[in-house]
């Protein structure tokens, strides 16, 4: 039986916790009064430490057969980091707390994701249907803590967030382990996979769609507030770009089984391009900016689905948790992390306009890689499997 519920309530609240962070958090951060740089440096720690927990943790999740338990302790370790934020507001400290509860956090969703194909076995097509509850959780923190935050202080982030991350902690300790696969040497074949034109390609991709998204996921509350959008519509605007990705994760079985994997992935590279110019020349209209966020369902909804089970054909049995591991921390941790910093400081030097015109040229340059690098006439199939 596969634990639909439990699994799903993990995912609900893990990205509840972004809900709660990305959006908000910044504002926080401005409202203490630290500059655009220290705010991409701050949040720059969360895409760092997704480049090198991942791995470590994979690896030793690996080793150690201990997968659950680490999901386990990451839930709990992030929210002893994250209380550090209630008893500071000093830029080292600040950078300490983040740097802690980042190393942790991160290390637990490759994990998950890997633990749940785990448990879904050949119904991988399930997938989306029980990560769109993750989407879920992100709409009803956003939402709430939007219109919360035009009635209370902005000090309210942290309770809000720190409430999340215990709910983290409850939703792993419900969690329970599936059967592994037994080992048949895969580790020696990691370096035979990672050799492949189309694997680079793919993850070289990845990594540049994440640092097309580096502005967004730093300064996007931050650019609405300044062109007077309030606090209410920046949470309706990250919103409706979940919506769009909720969407798109519910008709993915369909969509997978009539286009190739490949095709999702140059579209959604497309729409990326197209996403950023838009936002970042259109935001005194709210209509542009609102088709700017309906293509975040293929930017992030399509691109992650796609992205993800190709991952988790290529990298099969123990590579699994490895291959995870390596797609989030060269997209979600390297990527997001030049994106962010390069993010703060285009900012303060060149503008918002030009900021997410950078992003589009990222994304440009991913599409182009995976255009070149993965070939459909490379003796693979549609979908790139031998």
């Amino acid at each position: 039986m596969i634990p639909y519920w439990r699994l799903s309530a993990y995912y609900f609240f893990y990205f509840a916790f972004v809900g709660a962070f990305s959006p908000y958090f910044t504002l926080y951060l401005q409202s203490i009064a630290l500059t655009a740089t220290d705010i991409a440096l701050l949040m720059s720690l969360m895409q760092l430490m997704r480049v090198l927990a991942p791995n470590l943790w994979g690896w030793l999740a690996e080793r150690l057969g201990m997968r659950l338990a680490i999901v386990r302790l990451s839930a709990l370790a992030s929210l002893a980091g994250f209380s550090v934020f209630f008893m500071t507001t000093e830029f080292a400290g600040l950078f300490a707390a983040m740097a802690l509860m980042a190393f942790f956090w991160s290390a637990a969703l490759p994990l998950a994701e890997g633990l749940t194909f785990s448990h879904l076995g050949g119904d991988g097509h399930r997938y989306g249907s029980i990560r769109v509850w993750g989407s879920v959780g992100f709409i009803v923190a956003v939402l709430a803590l939007g219109h919360l935050l035009d009635h209370v202080p902005i000090e309210a982030v942290l309770w809000a967030t720190a409430a999340i991350l215990g709910g983290i902690f409850a939703c792993a300790l419900a969690l329970p382990e599936a059967e592994r696969p037994p080992l048949q040497h895969e580790s020696a074949r990691l370096g035979e996979v990672l050799r492949r034109p189309q694997v680079q390609a793919l993850l070289g991709a990845c990594f540049l769609m994440s640092a097309a998204h580096g502005a967004l996921y730093v300064f996007y509350s931050i650019f609405l507030v300044e062109h007077g959008y309030g606090k209410a519509l920046v949470g309706w605007m990250w919103t409706l770009g979940v919506l769009a990705e909720i969407a798109v994760f519910m008709l993915m079985p369909r969509i997978m089984k009539r286009f190739a994997l490949r095709s999702i992935l140059l579209f959604a590279f497309a729409c990326a391009v197209l996403r950023f110019v838009m936002i970042g020349w259109g935001a005194d209209s709210l209509e542009i900016l609102l088709v700017a966020q309906l293509l975040h369902g293929a930017t992030f909804g399509a691109y992650h689905a796609a992205a993800i089970a190709v991952v988790n054909l290529w990298f099969p049995g123990r590579l699994q948790s490895r291959g995870q591991a390596l797609y989030g921390s060269l997209s979600f941790g390297a990527g997001g992390m030049l994106g962010g910093l390069i993010s703060g400081y285009t900012w303060e030097t060149f503008g918002a306009a030009w900021t997410y015109t950078l992003g589009s040229v990222f994304a440009l340059a991913g599409l182009l890689w995976l255009l070149l690098g993965w070939r459909s006439a490379s003796g693979h199939d549609a979908n790139g499997i031998e």
